[in-house]
């Protein structure tokens, strides 16, 4: 137990050594602070370097109240835009009836045109389907069948010549 105590001192001294050179090397520069101005050394920990700066208990109560009015306005700025609609400052358009029967008129015109396209599209194609059906119930005729119902040509008069 001893040596932790001693270590613990050792540690101190040598804190207090570096605190002494830096308030030496301050002096030397023109600063000069007395001794309430200077924290003590408890205040210089290890582990201060990442904790945050406490407030005074005044400045958190003014931080709480400016939080507060926020919110209050906030909280009175939205009844007000619910319950009060802007009124309108021209009253809405409408479609004439001659014009809802030009639009009708246009997109029954475009259906029109667009079943057209559809249906010649799909024209060829029920073309080329009938063909090949009819060509599957038709017999292909043999090119031998044809070859034995043509008559044979007629001799000419050189081949009559020679023959005879």
């Amino acid at each position: 137990m001893t040596d932790s105590l001693t270590g613990i001192i050792d540690q101190l001294e040598q804190r207090n050594s570096a605190i002494e050179r830096a308030l030496a090397a301050l002096r030397e520069v023109g600063f000069t602070a007395s001794a309430a101005q200077i924290k003590p050394t408890a205040a210089v920990s290890e582990g201060s370097a990442g904790k945050r700066k406490k407030f005074s208990p005044a400045a958190r109560k003014r931080m709480a109240l400016a939080q507060k009015a926020r919110w209050a306005k906030i909280k009175s700025e939205v009844p007000q835009r619910a319950s009060s609609a802007p009124e309108p400052s021209e009253p809405k358009r409408r479609i004439s009836p001659e014009g809802m029967k030009r639009i009708i008129a246009a997109t029954k015109k475009r259906w029109r045109l667009q079943r057209a396209a559809a249906k010649a599209a799909s024209a060829p194609a029920q073309k080329v389907a009938a063909k090949k059906a009819v060509a599957k119930t038709v017999p292909p005729v043999r090119k031998a069948a044809v070859k034995e119902t043509e008559p044979a040509p007629a001799p000419t008069p050189d081949v009559v010549q020679a023959a005879g």
